[in-house]
């Protein structure tokens, strides 16, 4: 499936992922392995706390030498300046930073798409109930077709007040690219603010923030770029960062502890920062992106990770009884995520088949009744070839007639 150069340094980075010997890892849409480096990283700083506590001088420049680095190996992920970078805790905690940037009054309207995660979803609902702004759900499909993607949302910007407009980069649920550039220019051209959710981006596909143009750009640590829980970031344009203030405020975001107001905000985008920061998280943070930027190399992630997800969509849809969700276009590079369904089959039934018979970690997709595969650049092929077999022996059963098999038989017959 992929080249046999590949081979060999699969397999020197799986060593370093623990948790591809535990199953066949194909959920990092939710949450990526960790690789050895940066929990050794994050434990180094955890026992320090536990040994000489966490209180003291030297604690807390530890503290912010980790977020220093942190901010400045994401931002070379994101494709963006370490300055427009502000670290957080989740997607979700990013996108109501953005959100809160904005003055809003009852009548307002916030645009988004039908494919959003509820990281979007639930922050817009909430503004709707509290202030009385209007929230417009355009419908994309699966997101796989451009001109239809922007004609809605054109559509729907241009019927009323609209002052943002929030979309996902690739969708959580079909895996689709929507246009993030164009989205981003057709907000300012009608003068909203454009927030990005990059959770099945940032580390997945090749990012150029700066390119694109978004107004603010939100991201998750514990997915593709392997780090920790509790770990995000909130990346601002250029020309909005020093200027536009944040819903909040915190400790990290005054350029002199204890200085309050406007005046002492950082210029950059670390008025964004609050306070509560994990000092292991953090550093396990900084050393999986600086994993993935330095050793792993993410132009060779990128390529890897979006082959074997076309060729995984190929395979599927060449599978009689199995339904591709994700958008397939021809000559287009793939995102890592790909969706399917089986005939006869809840998606549930399916991961728990999957599970059961190749111990897959794969997971439903709720409202579309998907399985959706995270596909990485540490997932081998003969790894690969297991689970699609697996789909095809399902697809040929039903939920009733699909013989048993204990998970045994693919532990003793794994290949690293």
């Amino acid at each position: 499936m992929i080249r046999d150069t590949d081979e060999e340094k699969v397999a020197a980075l799986r060593a370093g992922l623990p948790a591809t010997r535990a199953g066949i890892y194909l959920n990092t849409g939710t949450a990526g392995p960790i690789p050895t480096e940066a929990a050794a990283a994050a434990q180094q700083v955890a026992d320090r706390e536990l040994a000489l506590g966490r209180a003291t001088p030297a604690a807390y420049e530890e503290l912010v030498a980790r977020m220093d680095e942190a901010r400045a190996v994401v931002a070379a992920v994101l494709g963006t300046g370490v300055d427009l970078v502000a670290l957080t805790h989740a997607t979700t905690e990013g996108v109501n930073l953005a959100l809160g940037t904005i003055d809003w009054r009852p009548g307002d309207r916030a645009v988004t798409t039908t494919l959003e995660h509820p990281g979007v979803t639930g922050p817009l609902a909430l503004l709707r109930d509290r202030l009385g702004v209007e929230i417009v759900e355009t419908e994309i499909g699966d997101g796989g077709d451009d001109e239809r993607t922007l004609a809605a949302l054109e559509t729907a910007v241009t019927g009323g007040r609209t002052r943002a407009v929030v979309a996902s980069h690739v969708a959580w649920s079909t895996g689709a690219i929507l246009p993030a550039g164009p989205i981003a220019g057709l907000a300012r051209r009608h003068g909203a603010v454009s927030i990005l959710d990059g959770a099945q981006s940032a580390g997945a596909i090749p990012l150029a923030l700066d390119a694109i143009g978004a107004d603010f750009y939100a991201v998750s640590g514990q997915k593709w770029m392997l780090g920790p829980e509790g770990t995000g970031a909130l990346a601002v344009r250029r020309d909005l960062v020093g200027r536009v203030l944040p819903p909040v405020g915190g400790f990290f975001a005054a350029t002199v502890p204890y200085a309050v107001g406007r005046e002492a905000l950082h210029a950059d985008a670390r008025r964004f920062e609050t306070g509560g920061f994990h000092a292991p998280s953090i550093a396990g943070l900084a050393r999986s992106a600086g994993w993935l930027t330095m050793t792993v190399g993410l132009p060779w992630a990128h390529d890897r990770a979006a082959r074997l997800a076309a060729a995984t969509a190929d395979r599927l849809a060449a599978t009689p009884g199995v339904t591709l969700v994700t958008p397939r276009r021809e000559g287009d590079r793939m995102g890592t995520l790909v969706s399917f369904r089986v005939a006869g089959w809840a998606a549930d039934e399916v991961v728990d088949a999957l599970t059961r018979h190749v111990h897959a970690i794969v997971r439903a997709i709720p409202g579309l009744d998907a399985v959706r595969l995270s596909l990485a650049f540490f997932t081998s092929d003969p790894e690969l070839d297991r689970v699609l077999r697996a789909v095809d022996e399902i697809a040929r059963h039903t939920p009733a007639t699909l013989p048993a098999r204990p998970v045994i038989e693919f532990l003793e017959g794994r290949q690293a």
